[in-house]
C-alpha cells in the first residue's frame, strides 16, 4: 500500500500546474460561494492533491480583496512540516487573482477577535508576564493571564492559544515561545503586561538571544560515544549509545532544535532488539543521515533501539534541514514505518535521562 501512495507523490511544480487548470473555477467559489460551498467545491478537491505532495498540510481560503482570492497553507503550528509549506508556495506561480501565503500570517492585534464556547478572547481581556528561570536564563517562560471568567481551564487555554496564532501568525507563535501557561487574573502572581506589546518582547528577546550565540559553534571534536543499558517495564532491554560528553556542551542553547526520527522493526524474536538484517539496514540509513547533517552543522546525539523501535537523535540551529533530511529518509525507505519529530529544547532537557543514567 505505502509503496502504490509513493508512486503517486506529486512535486510542488506538478501540484501547481493540475492548480492553473482548474483556478478559474475554484476563484468562482471562494468569491461567490458560502463557507459550505468552499469545502465542498475547492477544499475537498485540493486536499487529495495535497497529500500526494506532503502529509500535514491544512488550508485556508476567502477574499484577500474585491478581486483576488487568497489560499493559505497552514501547518497548524507542526514544527517538522513548517519548511513544506513555505517550498510549496515559493514554487506557486503568479496568478492575477490569486494570493497565495505560506503559514496564518500575523494579525493587528485590534482586528484579532475570538469567541468560543461563550468565551471571548481580544486585546483588552489578555496580558501576560515573564517568568525568569535562574537555572535556564535563556528560556521564553510566559504567563498569559485572562481577565474574564476562568473556571473552564481548557476553554480559556484553546482560545487564548487561537488568539495568539491570529495575533502573532503561524510561525512565530510556534517557534519564538519556549513555555508558558494560561491562568485566570486571581491567579497572576506578577505585575501584568497589555498582550499587544508581546510582539515588541519576543523581538527583543530573540534579538538579544541570537546576538548571544549567532558565532557560538562546537569545536570540532573526537566523539566519544558510549554504550548505555537499561530494562524497560516489559522487561526487555534498552540499549543506547549517546555521546556523553557532548552532553555536558556548555552552550547548548546555540544549538536549541532537537530532533527525532523513529523507526519501527521486527524484534519479537530478539527481545525487541532488531535481528541482523534489520540492525545493517537501519545503521546504514542512520550512517547516511549522521554524515548529510553534520555536514549541514548539526549535532548527531546518539540512538537507542528497544522495544521493536530505533531512535535517532540530532541537536540543531535551525528546523528546516533536518525536516527535509529525515522527510526523504521516511519515503525511501517504505519497508520500515518511520515517523520524526522536531522541537525546541534550549537546555537539552530531553536527554537528562542519559546523564542520570551514567
Amino acid at each position: 500500500m505505502e509503496e502504490k501512495e509513493n508512486k503517486q507523490k506529486l512535486d510542488y511544480k506538478e501540484f501547481w500546474d493540475w492548480f492553473v487548470t482548474m483556478e478559474k473555477n475554484f476563484y468562482d467559489v471562494v468569491k461567490e460561494g458560502g463557507q459550505e460551498s468552499i469545502e465542498k467545491d475547492f477544499f475537498d478537491v485540493i486536499s487529495p492533491k495535497l497529500r500526494q505532495v506532503n502529509e500535514g498540510y491544512y488550508f485556508l481560503a476567502g477574499m484577500f480583496d474585491h478581486s483576488t482570492a487568497e489560499l493559505i497553507i497552514t501547518v497548524e503550528g507542526q514544527i517538522k512540516n513548517i519548511v513544506f509549506a513555505e517550498e510549496l508556495i515559493a514554487a506557486a506561480p503568479v496568478l492575477e487573482h490569486w494570493k497565495f501565503t505560506a503559514l496564518k500570517p500575523a494579525m493587528d492585534v485590534n482586528k484579532v477577535n475570538i469567541t468560543m464556547d461563550g468565551y471571548q478572547f481580544t486585546k483588552d481581556n489578555i496580558f501576560f508576564y515573564s517568568r525568569e528561570q535562574e537555572k535556564y536564563p535563556d528560556e521564553i517562560d510566559l504567563v498569559f493571564v485572562y481577565d474574564g471568567n476562568a473556571e473552564n481551564k481548557n476553554a480559556i487555554t484553546t482560545g487564548v492559544c487561537i488568539f495568539l496564532d491570529s495575533f502573532l501568525g503561524e510561525l512565530n507563535f510556534a517557534t519564538q515561545i519556549d513555555t508558558f501557561t494560561v491562568v485566570g487574573k486571581e491567579h497572576a502572581e506578577k505585575e501584568l503586561v497589555p498582550v499587544e506589546k508581546l510582539k515588541d518582547f519576543l523581538s527583543w528577546r530573540e534579538r538579544e538571544f541570537t546576538e548571544k550565540y549567532k558565532s557560538v559553534k562546537r569545536a570540532e571534536a573526537e566523539d566519544e560515544f558510549s554504550i548505555l543499558r537499561a530494562q524497560l517495564d516489559n522487561e526487555r532491554p534498552l540499549i543506547a549509545c549517546m555521546n556523553l560528553p557532548l552532553l555536558q556542551f556548555d552552550a547548548k542553547a546555540s544549538y536549541p532544535w532537537i530532533s527525532v526520527i523513529k523507526a519501527h522493526y521486527n524484534g519479537d524474536n530478539n527481545d525487541g532488539l532488531p535481528e541482523k538484517e534489520d540492525f545493517e539496514k537501519l545503521s546504514d540509513i542512520e550512517d547516511k543521515a549522521v554524515e548529510e547533517l553534520k555536514e549541514a552543522g548539526y549535532l548527531y546525539m546518539g540512538r537507542e533501539s528497544a522495544d521493536n523501535v530505533k531512535e535517532s537523535f540530532f541537536a540543531g540551529k535551525d528546523f528546516r534541514q533536518i525536516a527535509k533530511v529525515f522527510q526523504k529518509i521516511k519515503q525511501s525507505n517504505p519497508e520500515y514505518q518511520m515517523s520524526f519529530r522536531i522541537f525546541k529544547d534550549k537546555y537539552w532537557q530531553f536527554f537528562e535521562y542519559y546523564n542520570n543514567a551514567v
